[in-house]
């Protein structure tokens, strides 16, 4: 069975939202700095509610941010 590993790019999307910076996310979707950092590097998985908070946040669809790549090696 292969393994999926969740990838997101909620850094890039940051990025397009004129520079808008980790702690004004956190502050947008009621989270913590750190939870954002942990997030973008892939450490931290959000919960749904979290997820969703982003997509608003960020102004797009959850699935452009969030995504499902399978591991070959596995």
């Amino acid at each position: 069975m292969k393994k999926a590993e969740l990838k997101n790019r909620v850094k890039g999307f940051r990025a397009l939202q004129g520079d808008l910076t980790q702690q004004q996310l956190a502050d947008k979707v009621g989270c913590s700095r750190q939870t954002i950092i942990s997030i973008e590097t892939s450490k931290f998985v959000p919960s749904v509610e979290l997820a969703l908070k982003l997509a608003v946040a960020l102004n797009v669809k959850i699935e452009d941010i969030f995504s499902l790549e399978e591991d070959e090696k596995s």
